[in-house]
Order: structure tokens, then sequence, then C-alpha cells
């Protein structure tokens, strides 16, 4: 069945604030401009990365609406900005993104059930959901860890594959067994799943995954968009690619977003590490070297990799020097 959005590489993107924690708008037309250059296959705002808790719904809105502006039709927008408990206040929150303009509208999984309930239970607040949400507007989901991670059931995917409603699956499972089962039980739906762990991430791409979902795109997005396009066709090189990615994304639990933000800063994408969700005064001098020793490394392998698209390390050094200045 047909599915509108390409295998490949959905970063979920930061939110870039000022000084004084408001966004700011065109730092975050500068970070779209800079995936997309990178070759992403599409962007996924208004999500965990984008600290969407921590953003009111004016915001959400205003933000999926920004993003699909600044991607102009080059790659598709799913966003979700779906955070409330109540089913009254996820209708206003999903219709409000839909209205935005973005290609598919994402559902948290953990938002559709307590962390006790059955996934009998799970199914029906889903349908209640559906109901009330446009017929036309395509649909997706996201296994987001806070404030708990709720792996959907291979048969409710199932269910949710056979309505062709569902598009897009963001799987934070990290276990290959249940990405199996998932791929499975999708196959020959338009239900596409993009694995967001870099640990599993090319032996799902060999299992029949569309793509990638993570946090490292907001680091290296080129090294990610490499890798989906070209795991099946360059195996050795994919094979020692997929090991770097792994060993440097465990700088994702170094204060993260914050050092994301530093390199995003580096690079001049962002004019502050500002965030909701952490003191950016916990990066510090040990985790701005960690991040400037990735861009070493990162830089190196897209030199092997992407030698004509590849952000000169000097460049990006000088830039952090400046900084540091």
């Amino acid at each position: 069945m047909e599915n509108r959005f390409p295998n490949g590489e959905y970063p979920v993107m930061l939110t870039p604030f000022t000084e004084e924690n408001e966004v700011d708008y065109d730092a975050l037309e500068k970070l779209v401009e800079w995936y997309i250059q990178n070759g992403v296959a599409g962007l996924f705002a208004d999500c965990q990365s984008s600290e969407m808790f921590f953003l009111t719904l004016e915001e959400r809105v205003e933000i999926a609406r920004a993003v699909k502006k600044f991607a102009a039709g080059r790659v598709p927008v799913v966003a979700s900005g779906h955070v409330s408990d109540r089913l009254e206040d996820q209708v206003e929150e999903l219709n409000a993104i839909a209205k935005t303009g973005v290609d598919a509208v994402i559902l948290l999984t953990n938002r559709l059930a307590e962390k006790e309930s059955s996934e009998a239970e799970w199914l029906e607040h889903l349908k209640r959901l559906l109901d009330r949400l446009p017929q036309d507007i395509p649909l997706g989901f996201y296994e987001c860890p806070y404030p708990y991670k709720r792996i959907i059931s291979v048969e409710n995917l199932k269910w949710c594959a056979d309505s062709g409603r569902f598009y897009f699956i963001k799987d934070t499972s990290c276990d290959l067994a249940c990405i199996q089962a998932k791929l499975e039980a999708i196959r020959g739906s338009r239900l596409k799943l993009y694995n967001a762990n870099t640990s599993t991430l090319l032996e799902s791409l060999q299992m029949g995954a569309a793509g990638f979902s993570g946090v490292m795109a907001n680091f290296h997005p080129q090294l990610y968009a490499w890798l989906c396009r070209n795991y099946d066709r360059k195996p050795q090189e994919a094979r020692l690619l997929a090991d770097f990615l792994t060993i440097s994304s465990l700088i994702e639990k170094q204060v993260y977003p914050v050092n994301a933000k530093y390199y995003q800063q580096m690079i001049g994408n962002f004019n502050s590490i500002q965030t909701r969700v952490k003191d950016a005064a916990l990066l510090n001098d040990t985790g701005r070297l960690e991040v400037e020793q990735l861009c070493r490394l990162q830089d190196y392998f897209a030199e092997q990799y992407l030698p004509q698209k590849n952000l000169r390390r000097e460049n990006v050094m000088r830039a952090a020097e400046g900084i540091s200045a």
C-alpha cells in the first residue's frame, strides 16, 4: 500500500530558545535548513527532544507550523505535541496540530492508557480518540520514554496497520526480537517503522525497518542518512560506521539536550544552549570537551563517507574557540 513518507532519517528536533527562554524561530529555521542539507528524509517536530512537555500548546502549534513552513515541501514533517492525560484535552491538542498542515500527527503510546492499564484498555482509548480526529490526516506513534515507556503490543500495532490510518511508528523498544515481530505485523500495510535506537539500527534496517528517528541526528545526521541509504549496498562500510555511531551515541547520557544545543551553537545554528528541561550550567568544561572530541571523530568519518559534504573540522573547532573565548 502507498506510503507518502520516504525511508531514511527523521531527526527528533531540538527547540532553540533565546537566553530569555523564548522560542528562537530564526535559529529554528537554520536548524531545519541544516537537517535538510545533511540529507534527512523528513523531520519530527514537537517530540521529547523538542521539550514538548515544557512547551505550551500555543508554542507546540506554532513550532509545528513554522517547521512545515521552513521545510517548504522539501521533506515531510511529522509532529506530536500530544502531552495531556484526559481524552478531551488530547482531542484539542491533536486537532490543533493537525490544522498546522503537518504531514502526519504522531500519538504518544503512553498517553493512551495508564501504566497499569491493559492492552484492551489502551486500544479502547485509541478507538475513542480516532473517532474525534480528522479521517484524512495521516497518523503515527511514538513510544515516548517519558513519563513512562509503553511499547505498543504486536496485536495492537497490527490492528492499527490494518485500519489504514497509520503511516509512521518511532520504535523505542531497543529490542531486535520486538522489532522483528512488529515488522511482520505491519508487512503489506502503509505503516513504516523507524528505529530510535542506534545499537540495533543496522540490524533493523536489514530486517526491513524504514529508517532512523533518534537523538543523535542532532549531531551527525549526514552519517545516519548515509547508513540508511547504503546499509545493503556497502555492508562492510556500513558495519564500521554503525559501530562508530553506537559508541558515539553514549553521549546521549551526558546532559542531553544541553550538549546537543552546544554543538548546534558551535556550528552557528543556535545563539543559546538554554533549555527548559535541564539547567544549561550542568554542561561543564568536561562535557564541552566531550562534544568537541565527538566533532573531530564524526568529521573524520564524514571525510571518509561523504567528503564533498563534510563541514571541515577546523571551521567547527574555530567556532568552538570563539564560544569559549
